[in-house]
């Protein structure tokens, strides 16, 4: 038997850019506890502070509660904790962790696995587990859903039900934010999708769409991502090829756009948590029934390819101004995987940086967004990312890699003894050496 939705509780496992603006949108109405792994980010929040920002301090403090009995009290708001406990007495759960590749970029289902397994030790009947994380289709029903059973000791969709609602959170976007987006839905028994498209329902304004089954949902999220790869791809080779014609590809792109149905995409990096990673997980869904996706594994091949083009292109165009490379100062500026958005997951920049490196540079990279600690953590490299802005006349070459609002301000001009390369089109083409 369902709870009636009105008087659920909901659990949210992973607080990251997904789990935590999921979890303060639902807090507004239901009772919600947040669950992550990672007793730092749990005391940040508990304090009222998303280094994400992607809640305002604001609008995180203004449901937060401190203890379980205060969120019974009050029938609503958000109890964070890394603590199974306070999750036990939820009704649906929901998970939002992540689901990155591997060196060889396979699929990484582990945290939805160890997620599984944790909800199972508290699994009852009449509890609905919903997966957000962007997955190939049949994970949730023929990975995740067998370790709830094992686990728990419960039968799927005669004791407990499962639920697919793919995220679309747009890191840095304060646009199209989790309420504002089109939320798909889908649920294990028909029943059961009726309930969760309800649930979602009830807080994204922007309503919802009901798939006829949770593989349908899962696949619809991985070729959204996917659709975007291959598009960027495309324009990243016509970059290089416009490039060998001496032609700028954002003149043509301009002049192409005037036609009504001409698809807006821009070269550039392809990084972050989706766009970057989730082409691979359908690409090996696809393998594991025999067929080799062409384009996929293409677009990915060309969008991972264009870190190194742009660094050497810049060493092209240091030598032909009589630049010496080996030891040369360079400045990238920007770290992020995009502009304005502190994350540094999956940055393409790390490509340009070490094709730089390969070469005896000297690599500076400046990013007032990025967290320092977490590059050096993540990759291995020191970045500034506060304090005095670099004097850029110090640098043989400049690389702007991200196109922050902060640089956009700043005054960069070609000279005879220094390269600029524009990756994001940010400044006028006759003040840059080159740009994508």
């Amino acid at each position: 038997m369902l709870t009636q939705i009105q008087n659920s509780k909901i659990a949210i496992i992973g607080l990251g850019y997904v789990g935590l603006p999921l979890a303060a949108a639902f807090a507004e109405k239901f009772k919600t506890v947040g669950y992550d792994i990672d007793p730092k980010r749990v005391d940040e929040l508990q304090k009222g502070h998303d280094r994400t920002l992607e809640v305002e301090d604001t609008e995180l403090q203004k449901v937060l509660v401190k203890t379980s009995l205060e969120l019974d009290e009050k029938g609503s708001g958000l109890l964070v904790t890394d603590a199974i406990g306070p999750i036990s007495s939820a009704n649906i759960t929901i998970v939002t962790v992540p689901t990155p590749t591997d060196k060889h970029n396979r699929p990484i289902l582990t945290p939805m696995l160890k997620a599984s397994k944790a909800i199972g030790k508290i699994l009852k009947k009449g509890d609905v587990v919903i997966y957000e994380s962007t997955v190939y289709p049949g994970v949730t029903e023929e990975e995740c859903v067998p370790v709830l059973e094992k686990v728990s000791g419960l039968k799927f969709n005669e004791d407990f039900f499962a639920g697919y609602s793919p995220e679309r959170i747009n890191p840095g976007d304060k646009e199209h934010t989790v309420t504002k987006i089109l939320k798909v839905t889908s649920g294990s028994t028909p029943e059961v999708a009726e309930y969760v498209d309800q649930l979602y329902r009830s807080v994204i304004t922007a309503g919802t769409h009901k798939a006829s089954s949770i593989k349908v949902a899962e696949a619809a999220k991985v070729i959204e991502n996917s659709q975007r790869d291959i598009n960027i791809a495309f324009v990243n080779e016509l970059s290089k090829i416009f490039n060998l014609l001496n032609i700028d590809t954002q003149e043509v792109l301009e002049a192409a756009g005037t036609k009504w149905n001409f698809l807006n995409f821009k070269p550039g990096l392809v990084g972050g948590h989706c766009i970057g990673v989730d082409p691979f997980y359908l690409a090996q869904k696809a393998q594991e029934v025999g067929y080799h996706p062409e384009i996929i594994l293409a677009g990915r091949r060309l969008n991972d390819s264009m870190g190194k083009h742009v660094a050497t292109e810049t060493i092209k165009h240091m030598m032909r101004k009589d630049i010496k490379v080996i030891d040369a100062k360079v400045l990238i500026l920007g770290f992020t995987f995009k502009e304005d958005c502190p994350d540094v997951r999956n940055t393409r920049v790390i490509d340009i940086y070490n094709e730089l490196k390969s070469f005896d540079m000297d690599v500076c990279v400046y990013d007032p967004w990025a967290d320092a600690a977490e590059v050096k953590h993540e990759y291995g490299i020191d970045i500034i990312n506060g304090g005095a802005k670099p004097n850029l006349e110090d640098y043989s070459a400049i690389i702007l890699a991200v196109a922050h609002k902060e640089f956009k301000t700043w005054q960069l001009q070609k000279s005879d003894t220094q390269v600029i390369f524009d990756v994001k089109s940010v400044f006028e083409k006759e003040k840059v050496d080159a740009r994508l």
